[in-house]
């Protein structure tokens, strides 16, 4: 990162260096003008215009003629060559106010090219000075020490006061604070942190002081992988811009053939200068970097990561959504609200068994049991060992010298488990619930009912991608049935499937694409990862701080507001459509100009200046993107980890 953040500052130097040298030439150029007016008509007066004139041009031609040589002698012809022609033409034919003129204006439109391609760097420029220099560790003794935020590493344990930037990715062992993370999940609002909480580097503590055990730094924080998903971005193209390219090597030869075309019948050769200078075609080049550059910086404002511009495209081709339900269209967090022991089993015995052995599990499910199991002050003294997690069915441990397992009904009986102790009616599980089966030394101790709240905004969401036109909206989960058919109810979900293990998932993605579907596959990253690659986009929810969402997804929505995916369905058909808009425009003006030109009413001063404004046409329509999404309101998610208040006390009645 060192590496680029140095080439961003070099090519900014470079373009400064630019810019003065085209001010100075330029100057030079309009002193010829007015030299003609100073000493009037005559032989001194043409000959302070032309020297002024010639000096002027030869400042600012020298880059241009550079570049084209540098093109030549490396084979990769350049769209520009065509101008640096046209001007050496002109100062061949005496016509040095019409070269530096063209020059001058060449050069401007060069300028802009540049500092819109710098933008997208300055983005991650800026993202690099979010993380402190500085950070206050702590030592043994109880002692502070400030060192340098790189040398920090992970377990160790620092201070971080009101208005500080956070060093490194960490938990909160310390304190309690509000946090505004808008430049990792794009939510607006601060979120409120307490023991026990994830907190990013790079993100501005607000209002408490707080100690933080350090668990990342560097390029491993959630920022630093935020930096090179903006970098890996960048250095994509879109199918549109590579058929650029590809016909960027037959355009300049074409257009020397028709301005040579021009100058055998007319002998005129400011039509032909003129020709060569709209002919190059800064509209056409600029039309699609500029708008992918607006897109992604308006995209990275609401938290949405795209790690290749082509999956951009794909988002506005969508006609299938495949959605996870755990952690994606509900909350993830799921409380415990059921405890239902076999007969003889204590509830205690039945939560104990359960949690001692989830507590080696980082499931939302594992998560849920062990903090009603601490809530009821359940002492969990014995450490499971031989923990497996058995993908889709449950997890197994040995516990207390015996083997215990704990997960779905039929995976309990494939183990050859008796459960015929849970078949009166009382033991039936309700309709709306997930249930867990324990089993504690080759005898099962009874379930656990768990239930996991839909998410506030999601069925907006949903609602919003029927409008743009994606009627299958799909929800998978292992879940059992009735929970299923509950949520994808609440949710207005075209079609639901239950019940299913990962490669179920991947087989549901495959048979939608086979179908002729594009395919968008949403999960939380963590259980969803084998799908969410099989799917044309796979799009990782709240994938802040989790490794595998970003290594396994096309697009890292930090936050969990699943309105940032029609966001994202929008932002694709708009920057398609500003696409096409720059495209159209350029083709029609350098046609129009071109014709203009053949019949004498466009001359070569004319014919630069109008290269230069097309190319500001298309900078602005494209700069229309950086604004997009502007009206989505941030949503304030429930903190992760924090379970909620109502099943609690559920859970602890049912205990005590």
């Amino acid at each position: 990162m060192a590496h680029d953040h140095l080439s961003v500052k070099s090519q900014t130097g470079r373009a400064t260096l630019k810019l003065v040298g085209t001010m100075v030439g330029g100057v030079l150029v309009l002193a010829s003008f007015l030299a003609g007016w100073v000493f009037g008509g005559g032989q001194s007066g043409a000959f302070y215009r032309d020297v002024l004139a010639g000096i002027g041009a030869l400042l600012l031609a020298l880059p241009l003629w550079w570049h084209a040589l540098q093109a030549l002698f490396t084979g990769h012809l350049h769209m520009d060559e065509l101008v640096a022609l046209a001007i050496l033409a002109a100062m061949a034919q005496g016509e040095y106010q019409t070269a530096g003129v063209v020059a001058f204006f060449l050069l401007i439109s060069i300028l802009i090219e540049t500092r819109t391609a710098l933008g997208a760097r300055a983005a991650i420029e800026g993202l690099m000075r979010l993380t402190p220099t500085k950070a206050r560790r702590l030592l043994n003794d109880g002692t502070e020490e400030t060192v340098d935020a790189h040398d920090l590493r992970p377990g160790d344990t620092v201070s971080v006061l009101p208005g500080d930037n956070i060093p490194g990715d960490g938990r909160i062992i310390d304190g309690h604070s509000t946090i505004n993370e808008a430049n990792i999940t794009g939510e607006s609002l601060p979120a409120e942190k307490v023991v026990g909480d994830e907190v990013f580097g790079g993100t501005n503590n607000v209002t408490g002081a707080l100690r933080i055990k350090v668990t990342k730094v560097g390029h491993d924080t959630t920022l630093g992988r935020v930096q090179d998903l903006i970098l890996e971005a960048e250095r994509t193209k879109i199918p549109l811009m590579r058929l650029i390219d590809q016909y960027a090597s037959w355009y300049t030869p074409l257009t020397l053939m028709i301005a040579g075309v021009v100058w055998f019948f007319t002998q005129d050769i400011n039509k032909t200068i003129a020709l060569l200078v709209i002919a190059c075609p800064c509209a056409l080049i600029l039309a699609t970097p500029t708008a992918i550059v607006a897109s992604l910086s308006a995209a990275a404002r609401l938290g949405v990561y795209i790690k290749d511009v082509t999956n951009l495209e794909w988002a506005r081709k969508l006609t299938a959504v495949v959605f996870d339900k755990t952690g994606t269209l509900t909350t993830g967090e799921l409380a415990v609200t059921r405890l239902m022991p076999a007969p003889g089993v204590d509830a205690a015995e039945l939560l104990r068994t359960a949690a001692s052995v989830e507590r080696l599990s980082r499931h939302p499910v594992a998560r849920a049991i062990v903090a009603v199991a601490e809530k009821a002050r359940i002492p969990l003294p014995d450490e499971a060992t031989g923990f497996e997690e058995v993908s889709g069915k449950g997890v197994k441990a040995t516990w207390n010298g015996q083997p215990a397992q704990v997960g779905r009904r039929t995976w309990l009986q494939d183990c050859g488990l008796d459960l015929s102790a849970l078949t009166d009616e009382k033991y039936a599980e309700p309709e709306g619930l997930s249930t867990l089966y324990v089993a504690h030394g080759g005898r099962c101790l009874g379930w656990i009912g768990l239930e996991d709240r839909t998410r506030p905004e999601a069925k907006q969401a949903l609602d919003e991608l029927r409008q743009l036109g994606i009627r299958d909206l799909i929800m998978v989960t292992g879940d059992r049935w009735s929970v299923a058919r509950r949520v994808a109810a609440e949710m207005g979900c075209s079609d639901v499937q239950a019940e299913v293990l990962p490669q179920d998932k991947l087989a549901l993605v495959d048979a939608l694409k086979k179908r002729g579907h594009t395919v968008a596959v949403v999960g939380d990253g963590v259980n969803d990862a084998p799908a969410l690659t099989a799917g044309n986009l796979g799009i990782a929810m709240g994938a802040a701080g989790s490794d595998v969402a970003m290594n396994s997804a096309s697009v890292a929505l930090m936050s969990s507001d699943l309105r940032r995916l029609p966001f994202l369905v929008s932002l694709s058909r708009a920057t398609t459509k500003v696409v096409w808009q720059n495209l159209v425009f350029g083709v029609t003006f350098i046609i129009a100009v071109e014709v203009a030109i053949v019949f004498g009413h466009v001359h070569p001063m004319l014919a630069a200046f109008l290269h230069t404004f097309s190319s500001g046409i298309v900078v602005f329509n494209s700069a229309r993107m950086v604004r997009f999404g502007e009206h989505l309101e941030a949503h304030v998610a429930t903190p992760r980890g924090t379970p909620a208040a109502p099943a609690g006390r559920v859970a602890l009645q049912a205990v005590g």
